[in-house]
């Protein structure tokens, strides 16, 4: 048995002494009936909302089982907060739910709603086994959603690769089917994406799928196709987390955001659920502190419930529930709850708690009180209830023993496969179909949105125009696609790259956001989730670091560790780079990117040419939407409006727009470089990317007046790195100079060296790059920025070798 696994707190000792001493009932109570006065719990389905409550504890004893002969992972543990039962029934299994690590009575719950309802004819001889309106059956305690969903915990702790939503790669609480969203342990880190999945939700169940709004049923789509939500119109978005994560900047992120949006309003329909324990691992939270928070959040609903007492959490999440459901507005509902044996296994609660403070707990076992709760109401007798536990043990032991030989995971291949599938045959084919709307079908279209003069009339375009093209082109072939982030609508963006596109599509589609980049990409995180195409835009590279785990812990990670069932597609634009003149210091002109190259997964698009921008463009957003992926679109802000190369009014940084018809024959793969070259072009090879393309083109034609030919190689992608074209472009000239505008120390330079030595490359090679340093302000930043002067220098110092 499970029980034979001690505690510190004996904590199946005392359930059974506390079963065996309740006191039965003056008589049965029909399980059809409420289990007392007012209450909306009928007898059954508090015996069912039971049942999914000891198959969690005994999960969680499973798990000390399983790492005490270390075949288990994973010990975090639902003890105490299976109240969330309640919760879980007090919703439907449609409406998304994005679950802390204390959620397996809640996980067990919606995989029994999700279970179609058993038939009289197969519910038991003689067809008499009750049923209640979620389909759950009261007679058997181990039904087989109930079996099926600790299979689906029992092989997440063991890292089986036959768990159904990781594969082995991460033990979370989640299943397409049971509409539960996976999420990452990092605390608080999921809230934003809640908020952004709410606002989808209900964008799109007010548009229809050319983007309009309309009050009719809600379907997505994109290139020119559609298809049905993947929620009903009327869903609400559920999010769980612990009283400590309250404190998280994450979560004051997502609830000012959901307020900010309902105080403007927007219609957010998002439950918070705030399981209350009182401890964030060893550290209490102060008395009080969490209602107040909570309470003071302007703009959301606030709910109270005792976690602890079925009755009432079911009654006030079911008055929760229907609230945002039918305001689709925020609402938090704070659910006070215990923590039993502690934080995870090897937690020892007595080094930072008194023994009167855990038997005050242990006091107040939900488990406990839910048999009591069916004993005084006449469902079921303590002895039955305590045979009803053991059954579940048995049941949950067996199922344990049968995941410990299944297979994990046993190569690198088999780990990463989900992590970001590239199909570059597809996403070409996807430009080529977009290229087919807009000068066939969506040609009528693309007139009028452009005023009649589409931008390929419109003679050589800046960088910036360039992008603003390819962003309107963008919303007319993806219908779903939605441009937002602080000032792009109403101003255009701060360097007007985004000019005119509110004016086209609406303020539907492009929007301003509040100030905070934890939320822009919570919102973009969310709307990807729902099938959006969403573009946000962070103004500036350095405001980028403020919100980065949105990218690594949540957006980078949802194919990873959700085995590609759900997704995040997005291309996120930031304006960044340095070498803009009159305006400055760090913050407008921040040099750092290595915080992106090091995200497993992440594409990383670096255009330095108007021409090269619209077709990378296009690339993105074909790639998010044909495999899912997440891409980093970073526009070097001063090159944004440059219009020449070697001399004044030449205009040879401006290039034309390509026609629809061109859009394929030009179109740039994933991780593919552009050469060009100058004179000879056997003599240098030249690795660079964004600003330093056009310093090192005239870096080259300096040169090519002391008789050396260059070629020029322009990466465009830092992640995945064009490492075939890299090695290819090297060897041809058996010297490369790496022109890094980033900094010497995690700059992309070291990248590109370390691509040259794993190939193999034997030639000479040297780096340009800028200094360890933040950009200094005004002409100071000229002390440690990669110059063209630098450029001409490190080449003649590579050639004298």
């Amino acid at each position: 048995m499970l029980s034979d696994v001690t505690t510190p707190q004996d904590l199946d000792d005392r359930f059974r002494d506390r079963l065996t001493a309740l006191d039965a009932a003056d008589e049965r109570r029909d399980r059809a009936e409420p289990v007392g006065d007012g209450a909306l719990l009928t007898g059954a389905r508090a015996l069912d909302l039971f049942d999914a409550q000891v198959v969690s504890r005994q999960l969680d004893l499973a798990g000390r089982w399983l790492r005490s002969f270390s075949e288990g992972f994973y010990t975090i543990g639902s003890a105490g907060h299976e109240g969330n039962a309640a919760v879980a029934a007090a919703l439907r299994p449609t409406d998304p739910a994005l679950l802390h690590y204390r959620s397996g009575a809640f996980y067990c719950v919606r995989a029994a709603q999700a279970t179609p309802p058993v038939s009289e004819e197969d519910a038991g001889e003689g067809g008499d086994a009750p049923i209640d309106a979620a389909g759950l059956v009261g007679d058997g305690p181990f039904t087989p959603a109930y079996a099926e969903a600790a299979r689906d915990v029992l092989r997440g702790m063991v890292a089986s690769s036959r768990e159904p939503i990781a594969g082995g790669r991460h033990k979370v609480f989640g299943r397409a089917d049971l509409a539960i969203v996976p999420t990452t342990s990092t605390i608080a880190s999921h809230l934003p994406r809640a908020v952004g999945l709410g606002l989808a939700v209900e964008r799109l169940r007010r548009l229809d799928p050319a983007g309009r709004r309309t009050g009719n049923g809600v379907r997505i789509g994109g290139g020119g196709g559609a298809e049905h939500a993947p929620w009903p119109p009327d869903a609400i978005v559920v999010c769980s987390f612990g009283d400590a994560s309250v404190n998280h900047a994450s979560a004051t992120a997502a609830f000012n955001t959901a307020g900010w949006s309902d105080h403007a309003g927007l219609r957010i329909p998002v439950l918070f659920v705030c399981e209350d324990n009182g401890l964030g691992i060893s550290v209490r939270s102060p008395k009080g502190w969490v209602e107040t928070a909570l309470r003071s959040r302007p703009g959301i609903r606030y709910f109270a419930a005792d976690g602890g007492d079925l009755v009432e959490a079911y009654a006030v999440a079911t008055e929760a529930a229907a609230w945002v459901r039918r305001h689709r507005r925020p609402a938090v509902l704070h659910l006070s709850t215990v923590r039993l044996m502690g934080h995870a296994g090897a937690d020892a609660e007595t080094a930072y708690r008194t023994t009167a403070e855990i038997d005050a707990d242990l006091d107040r076992d939900p488990v406990v009180a839910a048999a009591a709760l069916l004993a005084r109401a006449g469902v079921a007798t303590g002895a039955e209830l305590l045979a009803r536990y053991d059954e579940i043990g048995w049941e949950v032991r067996r199922i344990a023993e049968e995941v410990l030989d299944e297979p994990k995971l046993a190569s690198p291949a088999e780990v990463v496969t989900p992590l970001a599938p590239r199909r570059p045959v597809r996403v070409g084919r996807a430009v080529a179909d977009a290229a087919a709307r807009a000068s066939g079908p969506g040609a009528a279209a693309r007139a009028e949105a452009f005023g009649g003069k589409p931008p390929e009339l419109s003679g050589p375009l800046t960088l910036a125009q360039s992008i603003n093209a390819a962003l309107a082109d963008g919303m007319l072939d993806h219908p779903q696609m939605a441009v937002f982030g602080e000032d792009v609508a109403v101003k255009g963006g701060v360097y007007g790259v985004t000019k005119g596109l509110r004016d086209r599509f609406g303020p539907a589609r492009v929007f301003d956001t509040l100030l905070d980049e934890t939320s822009i990409l919570g919102l973009g995180l969310g709307a990807g989730l729902a099938g959006m195409l969403p573009v946000p835009e962070i103004q500036y590279l350095a405001y980028l670091h403020n919100a980065e785990d949105q990218l690594r812990g949540e957006a980078a990670t949802m194919q990873f560790f959700s085995s590609g069932a759900f997704r995040n597609p997005m291309v996120v634009r930031v304006a960044g780079l340095a070498y803009q003149e009159g305006f400055g210091g760090h913050f407008h002109n921040d040099n750092s990117v290595a915080v992106l190259r090091d995200v497993p997964g992440l594409l990383i698009a670096v255009p330095a040419r108007p021409d090269d921008a619209a077709a990378m463009l296009r690339t993105c957003l074909a790639s998010a939407a044909v495999d899912g992926s997440v891409c980093v679109f970073l526009e070097p802000i001063a090159l944004y409006h440059t219009r020449d190369l070697y001399a004044d009014g030449d205009n040879q940084w401006l290039a034309e727009y390509p026609e629809p018809g061109a859009w394929s024959s030009g179109h740039v793969p994933v991780g593919r470089a552009r050469v060009y070259g100058v004179g000879s072009a056997e003599d240098l090879t030249i690795v660079t990317f964004g600003n330093g393309v056009r310093m090192s083109l005239r870096a080259a034609a300096a040169l090519a007046e002391e008789g050396v030919g260059t070629r020029v190689v322009d990466l465009r992608w830092l992640a995945p790195l064009p490492v075939g074209d890299l090695i290819r472009e090297a060897a041809a000239t058996g010297r490369v100079l790496v022109v890094d505008e980033t900094r010497r120390s995690g700059g992309v330079g070291e990248g590109v060296i370390a691509a040259l030595v794993d190939a193999g490359y034997v030639g000479a090679a040297r780096r340009v790059a800028g200094v360890d340093s933040f950009v200094p302000l005004g002409p100071a930043a000229h002390q440690v920025l990669v110059s063209e002067e630098a450029i001409t220098q490190g080449a003649r110092t590579l050639l004298a070798r």
